[in-house]
């Protein structure tokens, strides 16, 4: 008999939903209910393509004898944590507080106030070394609950009040720029320069990427490096992002059959990734590329642009125009019988010697193995391998041959499940890659795909003028949209807006910033995540670093940057300078956590460029491959309005050189780097 999860749209619930665990969803209710009966609150939070929520799931949540006991002593409730960041972040920092790490599934017990006494990750069946089981664990809760409740009741309390204080501390508390500060004096060219050193001693200059495993795409701290690159000359910027994005191309890591890259890599040298395919990695992950190639030529890197656009399209594009959250990282291994099915991570694609050859023949599975890297020994798990491309074959023909063949050949086993929802954020970031992309490329089916997100998120998205963060099967879900819907949703209405024209984009991306101006401000001229009508959590959540995706303050400054460069708001670009100051100490002291906010200071501190193009048709596309970073460039609205004479004007604030009118001087105004 179904849960309380029944009727919720987050696939990550509904896979739950079935369980004998009573799930609640986060709601008043079930607080209401653990006051009612007297018990504390189990919150399990965690996302559909989550392979350890998986595996807890089945081990715990999927036993009659387990779940019965959690439903004798507790009020269960489980959380998306892609549906409610703000929930997954308050009561992470607990997790982090109280255990030094954290991670997914996040276990956290509660007393019917919300308030977190007792926190984990993952808790196995049986006790491993220095892990007690799930069982142990609940038991030792409820035996303290019953024996020491006021005490319980008094850490938790404790617990809250500590939270709230260091968030109203914040993580650079009393370094944050005044509201009316300008960027030269918080965000000087030496601080970037600092910042990149201190990126440069970390990177690891034999595999890329920075630090040691797991490794996870720095996507934001690519773009950084990007525009110090364009801004500065400097070539060891340059460098570590082609270094970086090779070795993650040619790994485990990059689907060398489909395209698309996994979350991250366990291990140092991208062999092995943790298999799961986000939306946003893969968005973010194909607009780096993009730029790369747009600095250096690089034919890999536009050959993974173009690799990556078509799975966003293939894989992930839902029937209502948006993009899906992701894929899982588990599939059942193929030839397994039904009555013994169980999803392996990897199963979908991983290979031996023998899979090849029985999808190929005797010598192009041979050859496969060698160019592919697929050992007896294997990489991964059980003796297969996961297929990686040191370089590329000599024999282009036969290759695309033999991947077509594998990848006809992978499609026929069973295949990982697709988290469907659409979140609004990651779509933004969707939107603004393929537009741009397909810009740049001259592919205009990406365009159209980027504008049919767009309609989805202002047609169903959009209720009263403000943002939710999710809906599925073009159903809107109840949840708010939070800091980074509105920046990164704005960030890809401005990419849209300007490689189209339409300016029904610009008004809307402005309107959404006006939202967050309104709703999102604090008093020391940041933003809050989560706007002033929220629900009011134990603190109103404020992350200032980048996680996977830029912080929400991060991709609101970049938003906020571009609209004042191609409207020429003064107020805009003032409250972009004094949010992005906020981000100075921790650029200075560890650039990875705040990458994005790097490169919206590179932009700031470049102007950024405002370039017009006034009938000259030839001359746009040229533009657009220009390294400037941040530059806006636009055929039509605020830029172009009252210039009668052709020509390509590049302007900064709003005050203009002489038009140019040959490929020349638009290759050497706007740092355009690559052939046409």
């Amino acid at each position: 008999m179904p849960n309380k999860l029944a009727e919720q749209t987050s696939p990550y619930l509904l896979q739950h939903a079935d369980n004998p665990v009573d799930w609640w969803p986060w709601c008043p209710e079930a607080f209401a209910e653990a006051a009612r009966r007297g018990v504390p609150v189990l919150l399990s939070v965690g996302y559909a393509s989550c392979h350890w929520c998986h595996v807890m799931a089945h081990e715990s949540f999927e036993d009659v004898v387990t779940a019965a006991y959690m439903n004798d002593h507790f009020v269960n409730i489980k959380v998306d944590r892609e549906e409610r960041p703000d929930v997954d972040s308050v009561y992470m920092d607990v997790t982090v507080a109280l255990t030094g790490h954290g991670g997914w599934p996040m276990t956290v017990f509660l007393t019917p106030t919300a308030e977190p006494f007792f926190a984990g990750t993952y808790f196995p069946p049986r006790p491993r070394p220095g892990m007690g089981s799930f069982r142990q664990v609940l038991e030792a809760v409820v035996a303290a609950w019953q024996t020491r409740r006021a005490e319980i009741e008094e850490s938790g309390a404790d617990i809250a009040r500590r939270l709230a204080e260091a968030a109203a501390r914040g993580p650079v508390a009393g370094l944050a720029a005044s509201p009316t500060s300008g960027v030269a004096d918080e965000l000087s060219p030496p601080l970037l320069d600092t910042a990149v050193a201190g990126l440069s001693a970390r990177f690891d200059a034999r595999h890329g990427g920075f630090g040691g495993a797991p490794k996870f795409p720095p996507s934001m701290v690519a773009e950084m490096l990007l525009r110090h690159a364009a801004r500065t000359g400097d070539g060891h910027s340059l460098e570590m992002v082609a270094l970086t994005c090779e070795r993650m191309a040619r790994g485990g890591m990059y689907d060398q059959l489909a395209g698309g890259f996994a979350r991250y890599s366990v291990d140092a040298t991208w062999t092995v990734p943790h298999f799961e395919k986000m939306l946003y990695d893969n968005a973010q992950l194909l607009r780096v590329y993009l730029h790369l190639w747009r600095a250096t030529g690089s034919p890999l890197a536009q050959r993974v642009v173009r690799e990556t656009a078509a799975f966003l399209l293939a894989d992930l594009r839902t029937p209502q125009g948006g993009f899906a959250s992701a894929l899982d990282a588990d599939a059942v291994p193929a030839g397994v019988p039904a009555a013994h099915a169980q999803p392996e991570e990897g199963a979908s694609y991983s290979w031996t010697p023998a899979g090849l050859r029985a999808a190929l023949g005797a010598d192009d599975g041979a050859w496969a193995a060698e160019i592919f890297g697929v050992t007896a020994e294997g990489t991964f798990e059980h003796g297969t391998s996961v297929l990686q491309l040191p370089a590329d074959p000599p024999d282009a023909a036969r290759f695309a041959a033999v991947r077509a063949a594998l990848a006809a050949a992978r499609a026929g086993r069973p295949q990982p499940a697709r988290d469907d929802k659409v979140v609004a954020a990651w779509n933004g970031l969707a939107i603004a890659a393929l537009a741009e992309a397909g810009a740049l490329l001259d592919e205009p089916a990406w365009i159209r795909a980027a504008e049919d997100a767009a309609v989805l998120l202002r047609d169903v998205h959009l209720v009263a003028g403000r943002l939710r963060r999710t809906s599925r099967d073009g159903r809107v879900g109840t949840n708010a949209g939070v800091l980074e819907d509105y920046g990164d949703v704005a960030e890809g209405l401005l990419t849209l807006h300007q490689v189209t024209g339409d300016p029904e984009w610009l008004t809307l991306a402005g309107e959404l910033l006006e939202v967050v101006r309104a709703r999102f401000a604090a008093p020391d001229g940041g933003f809050f995540d989560t706007a002033d009508d929220a629900e009011a959590l134990l603190r109103r959540p404020r992350d200032d670093s980048d996680s996977a995706t830029p912080s929400g303050q991060a991709a609101v400054a970049g938003a906020l940057l571009t609209y004042a460069a191609l409207t020429g708001s003064a107020e805009h670009r003032s409250t972009a300078e004094a949010t992005v100051a906020r981000f100075a100490p921790l650029l200075s002291r560890d650039a990875r956590f705040a990458g994005w906010a790097g490169a919206v200071a590179e932009a700031l501190l470049a102007g950024p460029a405002e370039v017009a193009v006034v009938d000259s048709p030839a001359l746009e596309r040229l533009a657009r491959l220009g390294t400037a970073p941040g530059a806006v460039v636009v055929t039509s609205g605020p830029l172009v309005a009252g210039r009668g004479a052709p020509g390509v004007y590049v302007c900064r604030d709003f005050v203009c050189e002489l038009p140019v009118h040959t490929a020349e001087e638009v290759r050497r105004q706007l740092g355009v780097k690559v052939a046409t």
